[in-house]
């Protein structure tokens, strides 16, 4: 049998998402408490992976087993094994061809800037002391919508088939003190969000020009684009699935 586990996690103590050779990952460290509580190895494929540092608010995983259990009794002792910073929402039985990460309908980020210095927030939000021009770097997210090709704002000598994402959504909001940038997608690259925040900024802070960004995705060249942004402060927000792949 297939199941789903929908949970978040703070990133900040650990390298990622994937299991790495030597190091502490959100990953191995699900997989080590499934184990133990099912009593067999138990291995658990997320719906993408997220960089060190980074923060999920909603994350998906599926795992194979045939041992019995219920639920919402799995959920809870999970949460009582797990570490502080990884919480378990939900486990859900799915059809067994059901693939937490290939049959992904659509992902969502959140980016947070801070523009004041606050105690509560500097290590969940980037601080940038200069002002922003928002209205630039809206019109800037909507040309966005305009590619499909984002090599440039991917990770370089990143072993994948195709550069090409389908942008469903890109935009700023201000909230009090704080800027939100809003991505939603298919897919994403690796560092793909970092490195258009960092690219949008350089428009608010009237660097480069909102002309200048088409010349940058255009030229597939990752030098071209801004510097990618702290990964602190970027949240892995929301996964979409077709209802017909969870069983009632």
């Amino acid at each position: 049998m297939r199941y789903f586990i929908e949970f978040s996690y703070n990133g900040k103590a650990y390298h990622g998402w994937q299991n790495q050779p030597n190091t502490i990952t959100v990953q191995d460290t699900l997989e080590k408490a499934l184990s133990l509580l099912l009593r067999t190895p138990t291995n658990v494929y997320g719906a993408g992976r997220t960089d060190a540092g980074v923060h999920a608010l909603q994350m998906f995983a599926h795992f194979d087993t045939s041992i019995v259990f219920k639920t919402v009794a799995l959920a809870y002792k999970l949460n009582a094994l797990l570490p502080n910073d990884i919480a378990i929402h939900n486990i859900i039985l799915v059809k067994n061809d059901a693939h937490a990460r290939f049959d992904a309908i659509s992902r969502e980020y959140n980016y947070r800037i801070t523009t004041k210095k606050n105690v509560f927030s500097y290590n969940n939000a980037y601080y940038l002391r200069a002002d922003l021009d928002i209205e630039k770097m809206n019109t800037a997210s909507k040309l966005l919508f305009d590619y499909q090709d984002f090599q440039c704002f991917s990770k370089t000598n990143t072993d994948v088939n195709t550069y090409n994402c389908t942008i469903m959504k890109a935009e700023w909001t201000q909230h009090h003190q704080e800027l939100v940038f809003t991505i939603k997608a298919n897919r994403f690259l690796r560092n793909m969000v970092r490195a258009i925040v960092g690219t949008l900024i350089n428009i608010g802070l009237q660097k480069i020009t909102i002309n200048e960004l088409h010349t940058i995705i255009k030229s597939k060249n990752r030098a071209k684009a801004g510097a990618s942004v702290p990964g602190y402060a970027l949240y892995l927000s929301k996964i979409e699935y077709p209802n017909t792949l969870m069983i009632s």
